[in-house]
């Protein structure tokens, strides 16, 4: 019996292991391209490790190229802007449905539910018309309120569960000790959901991070864009410069990676919660 245990976890590492490697793959793909000569790139039987290593895409894209640090930052601020938004509306709707009792709680989360499953391309063009009448085209303000309607929903039915498992009667306590519902919420009950605020922050910053759609359509000044659409630019009429697409690329996915490895242990705790509940 025993052994026949120690054998079903070596085969359950043995397939961890393996699909780590495949989701890994693509990074380690994009890096190996970054490196490669453009000879090499196309070589066939494919260069899985590298015989010929260059750092150009990196000098001449990276530390020679002093417009990517403005495309970056853009990034920045439209990820962080949408974070702080998306958690600004997700903590008190997801609250309420959590513990108030509030008429067609279930139609909402139904509503919710549908406006998560629709593709952002169905939503692209009346954003655009929208901020058009608005004046907010070629603003940062268009592109998290857009972002924002992507991460809201599931941040919502993600923080939702949370909310319902703390006891209640510690919110009973704290009322009997003098502390109003505000205070109560912001001493007691928002440390409690750490792992939940961690997890959508950091899945809103994502949303906002690789968005691409919404930056090609409601943007056309250059000074706004984010590092998506800096990317978009090696692709041109007659190929594509890989080697330097691959390196951009990296550099692009070094703060998901870092968040990621930040905040790992809340974040998994924050799923597994979530699917639990």
């Amino acid at each position: 019996m025993k052994k026949r245990f120690v054998d079903s976890q070596y085969v359950a590492s043995l397939i961890g292991l393996i699909s780590t490697m495949l989701f890994l793959f693509p990074v380690y793909w994009m890096f190996v391209t970054s490196i490669k000569p453009m000879s090499a790139i196309f070589a066939i039987p494919p260069q899985i490790i590298p015989r010929e290593v260059t750092t150009e895409a990196y000098i001449d894209n990276i530390l020679n190229n002093p417009e990517i640090v403005r495309f970056f930052l853009n990034s920045v601020v439209i990820a962080l802007g949408t974070l702080v938004l998306t958690l600004a509306l997700a903590v008190p709707v997801a609250y309420a449905l959590a513990r108030l009792d509030i008429k067609g709680k279930g139609a909402i989360i139904g509503v919710m539910l549908v406006a998560q499953m629709l593709p952002s391309i169905m939503l692209a063009l009346p954003f655009f018309l929208l901020f058009s009448h608005l004046g907010l085209l070629n603003h940062f303000i268009a592109l998290i309120l857009a972002n924002t309607t992507t991460a809201l929903p599931f941040a919502v039915l993600v923080l939702r569960p949370f909310f319902m498992s703390i006891p209640q009667g510690l919110e009973e306590a704290a009322a009997m000790d003098g502390s109003n519902r505000f205070l109560t919420f912001v001493r007691i009950i928002l440390p409690l959901a750490k792992p939940g605020l961690l997890t959508v922050g950091a899945f809103a910053f994502l949303f906002a991070w690789g968005d691409l759609l919404y930056a090609l359509i409601l943007t056309t000044d250059e000074s706004i864009r984010p590092l998506t659409v800096y990317l978009y630019t090696f692709v041109g009429q007659h190929g594509t410069n890989w080697n330097s697409l691959m390196a951009v690329s990296f550099v692009a996915i070094i703060p998901i990676i870092l968040i990621f490895i930040a905040f790992q242990k809340h974040i998994v705790e924050g799923i597994a919660s979530g699917s639990m509940k």
